[in-house]
């Protein structure tokens, strides 16, 4: 790895994003929830997945642990712009997991015990191409917990710290949305870190 000289200056962890963005973010959370079926978001979850493995298949370890400071994507918070590859995919590995374990619980009839929080969710600045390994089963729990659970549409909710109470079907949707985000984010880490050494 080869980071800068000096860390630079960001919002700190669990800041959140703009008020407009949550807005837009519910919005687009409900008319999935509403006209989406599960197959249909995790097509979209699988989708992610795929596209994500394409842009980290072949690459050195050195690019995957280089840290990128990038410009701030719609959805992602200040605190994650200086990622590298392998600590995105840490990211989505935890947060896959959590993920998992809230739609089991709610499709039990439990609400999780500890409160949901972004902050809590931020990788190792030491992850490494290791980490591979275990994203890519993350995402083979959080599908195989949802293919044994029989409905979605849970009665009971969990707070969702940016967007409020959801049932499992609402936590399964945002699994599929946030890979986006970060598949996007990778698609940045790769061209700036390109830009940078050309």
């Amino acid at each position: 790895m080869n980071p800068p000289k000096t860390e630079p200056r960001l919002a700190p962890p669990g800041a959140g994003i703009p008020a407009i963005e949550r807005l837009v973010g519910s919005l687009v959370l409900a008319i999935k929830r509403w006209f989406y079926t599960r197959e249909r978001v995790g097509a979209e979850f699988d989708r992610e997945r795929k596209a994500i493995a394409r842009l980290y298949q072949g690459r050195d370890e050195r690019t995957l642990q280089e840290r990128v400071l990038i410009p701030r994507l719609r959805g992602l918070e200040d605190s994650s712009r200086f990622w590298s590859v392998c600590m995105t995919l840490d990211h989505l590995r935890i947060v896959n997991e959590q993920i998992a374990r809230v739609i089991a619980e709610l499709t039990q009839g439990r609400v999780p015990q500890r409160k949901a929080s972004t902050a809590a969710a931020k990788p190792s600045v030491d992850s490494g191409p290791s980490v591979i390994a275990a994203y890519e089963a993350s995402c083979e729990n959080l599908l195989a917990v949802v293919a044994a659970s029989s409905e979605l549409r849970t009665p009971v909710k969990f707070d969702h710290p940016w967007f409020g109470p959801l049932n499992a079907a609402g936590w399964h949707t945002i699994a599929a949305i946030h890979m986006g985000i970060h598949r996007a984010q990778i698609i940045r880490i790769f061209g700036k870190a390109k830009t940078q050494s050309s």
